[in-house]
């Protein structure tokens, strides 16, 4: 039926780090791990979490330190454990990696400038490319609905994935995936039906 609900998603992104803190990029699974801040904002995202009354069957995460670490809190708070999915990994920067975006615009102007207005290209730094990367995302996140269906799910990952699971539910164009504002400590939430996806709230920061 056109209202008969597959799955129910929360993403939760995860906490601050140093390099959220620098506005850098990054694509590093062991490093940075979550700053005193990002401790902060996932001790206020599980709270907000039990008030609401938010259920899940199954908690998933992207596998770098600092979503592990988020995830490590969210599956304290349901007295669960959670699932390590490695295709839930972020964006590869290529050799964007660790540098902030004024360094890129430095270093990298005309690439920068391509990836915005040309998704489906490759930058000049390797990095992948907004259509592929919600490709990517697109259909980890449909194999986890079909593998959920009737299930209510929470996902621990990261901004850049979050907003690429929006733009492939909601049928967003690929060069408008940066101005999708998702914060660290947010929650996001999406319900998926047979043919199509509802956002039902995104970037949610608990005050």
């Amino acid at each position: 039926m056109y209202f008969n609900r597959k799955c129910k998603i929360t993403f939760v992104c995860h906490g601050a780090t140093i390099y959220s803190e620098e506005g850098r990029f990054s694509d590093a699974e062991n490093y940075p791990p979550l700053s005193e801040l990002g401790v902060e904002e996932m001790q206020n995202l599980t709270k907000y979490l039990k008030a609401r009354g938010v259920k899940n069957d199954v908690i998933y995460t992207s596998p770098s330190i600092r979503t592990v670490q988020s995830a490590m809190m969210v599956a304290k708070l349901f007295k669960k454990d959670y699932v390590i999915v490695d295709e839930l990994k972020t964006r590869d920067c290529g050799s964007w990696n660790g540098l902030t975006f004024n360094q890129i615009l430095e270093k990298y102007p005309e690439g920068l400038d391509r990836i915005l207005k040309y998704p489906e290209e490759k930058t000049m730094a390797g990095a992948e490319s907004s259509v592929e990367f919600i490709a990517r995302i697109k259909k980890v996140i449909d194999n986890l609905v079909a593998q959920n269906s009737g299930n209510r799910i929470i996902i621990v990952t990261h901004p850049e994935v979050i907003q690429a699971a929006i733009c492939a539910a909601l049928d967003i164009p690929a060069d408008k995936l940066p101005k999708i504002f998702i914060r660290t400590g947010s929650a996001t939430q999406i319900s998926y039906y047979e043919n199509w996806a509802s956002l039902v709230y995104s970037d949610h920061v608990p005050i």
